[in-house]
């Protein structure tokens, strides 16, 4: 799974990956395999809609210190 990110804190968990770093814009890579990483996911796992559970995007960013890239903005 990849995400993109404006920032992100000096150290990021092992089974988190910058991948490339270009004009602001911070490609990280996760893998989803990683046990660590899979312990997060159950932490931060709520209802998201009624019968779906899951982990929000922001939630999951907002622990690791890092700052998404808003895709909901309009240009």
């Amino acid at each position: 799974m990849k995400f993109y990110a404006t920032s992100i804190p000096q150290s990021l968990p092992s089974w988190a990956t910058v991948i490339s770093s270009n004009a602001g814009l911070i490609e990280v890579e996760i893998n989803d395999q990683d046990p660590g990483f899979h312990s997060i996911i159950e932490e931060l796992s709520t209802e998201i809609e009624p019968g779906i559970v899951g982990v929000k995007a922001s939630d999951l960013c907002k622990r690791l210190s890092i700052e998404m890239v808003d895709t909901s903005e309009e240009n």
